[in-house]
């Protein structure tokens, strides 16, 4: 005669085994892989090479500014990129600091915050960016990002009328 523990026994018995548990993640290694992403980013802004830069992206990229709308894609993207290099005159040279990751299965969460010094050093602009990255063969991609200024809008003084 069975009785309700021997029933539960036979049951708990033929359940199957968990699932073995993930791997743990090298978050040390993962932060120097996207900083050497970051750092590269950099050196082919100061060299306005649109093509350095959007080697970041994925192909299906959507990339936030400020008081614009989204470039979608990478196509778009390099075209704003290139756009905007061949109208620099300042020759800013940009820094990205890799603060936090936030890692999912396959996808992780950047923040970071980015400087702009100009010739002699001094602070032009700064502030703070999120980029999302999924993972694309051996080697991630960001897909989406967003970047804010810390600096405050410059506003026009108002224009006086001669009398």
């Amino acid at each position: 005669m069975l009785t309700i523990g021997s029933l539960f026994l036979l049951f708990a018995g033929c359940s199957a085994p968990p699932p073995p548990a993930p791997e743990p993640v090298d978050m040390a290694a993962i932060t120097a892989e996207i900083q050497a992403m970051e750092d590269a980013y950099a050196k082919a802004s100061m060299a306005k090479d649109a093509d350095g830069v959007v080697a970041y992206y994925a192909d299906d990229v959507v990339s936030y500014s400020k008081e614009k709308e989204p470039a979608v894609g990478k196509a778009a993207l390099r075209q704003i990129l290139a756009d905007r290099m061949a109208k620099d005159t300042i020759g800013a040279t940009p820094s990205f600091k890799v603060q936090e990751i936030f890692m999912g299965t396959d996808h992780l969460t950047e923040i970071g915050s980015w400087t702009d010094t100009d010739a002699a050093g001094t602070v032009v602009d700064h502030g703070t960016y999120f980029s999302i990255f999924k993972k694309s063969g051996d080697k991630w991609q960001c897909i989406r990002d967003i970047s804010v200024s810390a600096k405050p809008k410059e506003v026009a003084a108002p224009v006086v009328a001669a009398q």
